[in-house]
């Protein structure tokens, strides 16, 4: 099965980082290192699908994919 993207960056506006599951609309969590981030991201994913199936609605398939630019020289 394949699982979501994530992507972790530094805030400097939050002067921390930030993870976010683009396929899941609004997860996303706060941590003062990557991994902090990371394993709060894992928390909000859970809540996340754990809400959606309790409100009956659909799960989004795993789907985001960033592209990859390569130089050609």
């Amino acid at each position: 099965m394949k699982d979501y993207h994530i992507n972790i960056f530094f805030s400097d506006e939050d002067e921390g980082y930030i993870a976010d599951i683009p396929d899941l609309e609004c997860c996303s969590a706060f941590g003062r290192t990557p991994e902090e981030a990371l394993a709060e991201l894992e928390k909000a994913k859970q809540a996340w699908l754990e809400s959606a199936r309790a409100a009956g609605k659909a799960i989004p398939v795993p789907s985001y994919r960033p592209a990859i630019y390569q130089a050609v020289s």
